[in-house]
Order: C-alpha cells, then sequence, then structure tokens
C-alpha cells in the first residue's frame, strides 16, 4: 500500500523483534534514546538536545505503545501510531527552536489494564508512572496515542473524567483534557469527538494520579454507530470501559454481545484482521498534522 513507510510490513511481521527493529531503525536515522528497563519491560524514550527545551513552558509527554498482542499484526494497535511518531520524531530534530516533547514508546500496554494503584504491574504504563514519581516528573502533561492508523474522526478519549482524586487531579485533568481537544478541534476542526474509549497506557497513568489523556481514531459511520448505541443504553458506556475489549474473564456469549456494539475498528484489534489491509491513508495524514500541532503547543509551566 503506497502510503505505508518504508519497512511498515516488516514492522508487522510475525517474527519482528519489535524492540531491536526499533532501537535499529533510530539509531539508523540519527535519533538518541534510552532504554528504560521496568519489570520485564523495555520502554524507549527519545532524546533531543537541550535546546528543544524551556523550563518556562510544561513538558509534553506523549505515550505510543509498540508491543502487540499475541498472534496478531498489530498493525493498528499500535503500529500505525508508532511509525508516525518516529517520522515526527524525525521532523523534531530539524525543527528550530523549542517544542518541550517527552517521547516514550512502551511496552507491555496489552497486558493487563490497570484502574487502581493496587493493580499487576506487569501493565508497562503503570510501572513507568511509578518510576516518573520516583524521579520528581510530577507535571507533565501527558497524552497517549493508540490506534491512529484507520478512520476520519479524531477521538479524545474520556477515560479519566470521572476518576477518583482530589480537587487539583480533577482541575489537571481538566486541563489537558481540554488541551486535548483544543489540538484535534484544531487539526480537523468538522471531523472530532470525544467518547469512551477502552482504556490504553492512559490506565497506568490514571491510576498513579496522573491527568493523562488518550487520543485515537475512528471511520466516521463506526464513530455514529457507537454514538447512537451509547445514546441509547445509557449503561453501555460503563461496560465499555470496565470491560478489556477481547478480555478473557468474560465468557464467550456477554464477549460476542459486547462486540456486536461496539465499532469494528475496535473488534478486529487483537485479531489475525489487524492487518495493513485495513488501515487508510486519511488516518496518516491527520495524524500527521495532528503531531505538528501538539509540538507547537505551549503551555505556561
Amino acid at each position: 500500500m503506497s502510503f505505508l513507510p518504508p519497512q511498515f510490513s516488516v514492522f508487522c511481521s510475525p517474527d519482528c523483534d519489535r524492540t531491536t527493529f526499533l532501537q535499529r531503525w533510530l539509531t539508523q536515522n540519527g535519533l538518541q534514546f534510552r532504554t528504560i528497563p521496568l519489570n520485564g519491560r523495555t520502554h524507549i524514550m527519545l532524546q533531543f538536545p537541550p535546546s528543544a527545551y524551556n523550563p518556562m513552558f510544561r513538558t509534553k509527554t506523549l505515550l505510543v505503545h509498540y508491543d502487540r498482542a499475541d498472534n496478531t499484526p498489530g498493525a493498528n494497535d499500535n503500529s500505525a501510531a508508532v511509525y508516525m511518531v518516529m517520522e515526527w520524531a524525525k521532523r523534531l530534530m530539524l525543527r528550530p527552536g523549542v517544542h518541550n516533547m517527552r517521547i516514550i514508546f512502551t511496552d507491555g500496554e496489552e497486558s493487563c489494564m490497570p484502574l487502581s494503584k493496587g493493580a499487576e504491574e506487569s501493565q508497562g504504563a503503570l510501572g513507568l508512572a511509578m518510576f516518573f514519581k520516583k524521579l520528581g516528573i510530577l507535571h507533565d502533561d501527558v497524552y497517549v496515542m493508540d490506534s491512529m492508523g484507520r478512520g476520519d474522526v479524531l477521538v479524545v478519549s474520556t477515560a479519566g473524567k470521572n476518576s477518583p482524586g482530589n480537587l487539583d487531579f480533577q482541575k489537571q485533568f481538566k486541563a489537558v483534557f481540554e488541551r486535548a481537544c483544543d489540538l484535534c478541534r484544531q487539526t480537523s476542526p468538522e471531523s472530532w469527538l470525544t467518547l469512551p474509549v477502552p482504556y490504553s497506557d492512559n490506565a497506568g497513568f490514571l491510576a498513579c494520579g496522573f491527568p493523562a489523556v488518550a487520543i485515537t481514531m475512528l471511520p466516521r459511520d463506526e464513530a455514529d454507530v457507537y454514538i447512537r448505541q451509547l445514546q441509547r443504553d445509557p449503561s453501555f458506556e460503563a461496560e465499555v470501559m470496565n470491560r478489556t475489549v477481547g478480555s478473557k474473564l468474560q465468557d464467550r456469549a456477554s464477549q460476542l454481545m459486547l462486540n456486536e456494539r461496539i465499532p469494528r475498528t475496535w473488534r478486529i484489534e487483537h485479531t489475525p484482521l489487524d492487518n495493513e489491509m485495513n488501515l487508510t491513508p486519511e488516518s496518516f495524514e491527520l495524524t500527521a498534522k495532528l503531531l505538528d500541532n501538539l509540538a507547537d503547543l505551549v503551555v505556561m509551566a
């Protein structure tokens, strides 16, 4: 498919060692990084020159997971977003001035989705959030990008709006959430939404008290059907947010019932159908623009 970047098929191939591939690609393209091994996971953080940062402005941390579910190409979940961020990082290296971006390719998102501080630390972002706390990194704006390769509607996840926390957390979350909405509005004024979205790396950071906001993408027809389902059934939002799509904790009948009511984009994730044929060129164009707008975003510290 002509719109896909070079070696994307290799990254999605079943025998690809994605940690090695990613580190090799970054090195070959002149991008410096450090690995952060935590709880059996290997996170990869890009390192930009000091001139790219100004302490007067808030640091923007972008999390994008590079692991995938077993026995799936993981083209949309989450190879497309990873590759788009990789290409964007090359542009950032040539970009003059300050961008205040902290980019981390995370590992372990496809394990359990923690919703509390007592959750299993094997979920990659939870361990990473704990690591941030130990280092005193407490005031970043945290954005998560997941499943960005299919569709034409940007979606800001509402996950976190009802998370437990003090007034300070609620205030911070509202601010980051509104900035995410502004970014999507700026990028695609007529084609963006706020919707409940199954947890991604935002789960681990929310569990540790970080106001993290996730952004994803859906085809317009799927988003419209999903909105109507949410309007018809007031309990459906909780059903989506409290159960991981494809979870083995559900019985088969319940899982099928839930799956039939959610967007097809989410139904094919964690299956062999999450392949290159289901990606769309407009998604890559929108995401590239969104990332450039994120780099331009300036927020006083």
